[in-house]
């Protein structure tokens, strides 16, 4: 029960750090200036050079993922670390997606999900938040997050297994082809590997 209060706590921890930024649900357009207060938050919180450097949220290219994309890799891997997840799970955050959404805040879903929206394409069943938390980097993968932390025994079985069951898609390999880049992202912006 220990391990669910602090989770808990650290999630209105979070919250309150989003609230506090006044977060929108931002467009593919507004990626710059989500850079900037992600750059800035990180800085203020960190304290250190361990973690997301925000100076690596300048690099503009990861193999074929641009600086709207990294942004959004950034903000996973933070919400990762502000629960005190491992690199790994990070790993696993960025992975997914990039499966789900080609890391791009998205305002659709597709046929199996027609009201899935955002970064980790989260339905709108109430067990994801709301639209504008579905919306927003920062809160869907907390929530995304807080659903893996939940996954008993992930580090012995393969990231695409973990990842598939948080999300429930139909194919549990679905993820695998996604893991390498999510690796080089990781790495790219954090100088650390999760593989």
């Amino acid at each position: 029960m220990d391990g669910i209060a602090t989770i808990t706590s650290r999630i209105t921890q979070i919250q309150s750090t989003v609230a506090a930024l006044n977060p929108q649900p931002t467009a593919p357009s507004s990626a710059g200036g989500f850079d900037s207060v992600l750059a800035t938050e990180v800085t203020k919180q960190s304290g250190s050079t361990t973690g997301v450097d925000p100076t690596a949220l300048r690099v503009q290219q990861v193999g074929a993922y641009g600086s709207e994309q990294l942004s959004n890799a950034a903000a996973i891997i933070k919400a990762g670390q502000g629960l005190g997840l491992s690199v790994r799970d990070q790993t696993i955050g960025v992975m997914t997606a990039i499966g789900e959404s080609s890391l791009r805040v998205v305002n659709h879903g597709d046929t199996a999900g027609p009201d899935s929206r955002g970064l980790f394409q989260q339905r709108a069943n109430g067990a994801w938040g709301t639209y504008a938390d579905r919306m927003n980097p920062t809160m869907s993968a907390t929530s995304f997050f807080t659903a893996l932390a939940g996954v008993q025994g992930r580090d012995s079985v393969a990231p695409t297994i973990v990842a598939h069951t948080v999300q429930r898609n139909a194919d549990p390999q679905y993820y695998t082809k996604y893991w390498d880049d999510a690796v080089a992202i990781v790495s790219g912006l954090t100088g650390t590997s999760g593989s």
